[in-house]
C-alpha cells in the first residue's frame, strides 16, 4: 500500500500508550491498531483531526505516501478512463 501510517512514531515520540492514546481520541484499543498496522481502509477527518489534536501534529506526521515497488506513482483516474 503506498500510504504508510506513521502513528507508532509519533506515540512513541511522546511515549504515549495505545491505550491512553485511544482513551484520549474516543477509539478503542484495536481500531488503533487496526490504523497502526495500516489495515484500515478509510479514516474519517474527525478521527484524523481528533488524532492530530491529541499528538499535536500535522496529518502528515500521521501518514505518508510512498512509491509502489516499482517506482512510479498510483494514478487511479488514468486507470477509469
Amino acid at each position: 500500500m503506498p500510504i504508510v501510517v506513521r502513528i507508532d512514531v509519533e506515540l512513541a515520540r511522546r511515549k504515549l500508550s495505545v491505550g491512553e492514546f485511544a482513551e484520549r481520541v474516543g477509539l478503542t484499543p484495536a481500531n488503533v491498531a487496526v490504523l497502526k498496522n495500516g489495515r484500515a481502509k478509510a479514516v474519517r477527518f474527525s478521527t484524523l483531526e481528533a488524532m492530530c489534536r491529541v499528538l499535536d501534529c500535522q496529518p502528515g506526521d500521521l501518514l505518508e505516501w510512498v512509491p509502489d515497488e516499482h517506482g512510479a506513482p498510483h494514478a487511479p483516474h488514468e486507470a477509469a478512463r
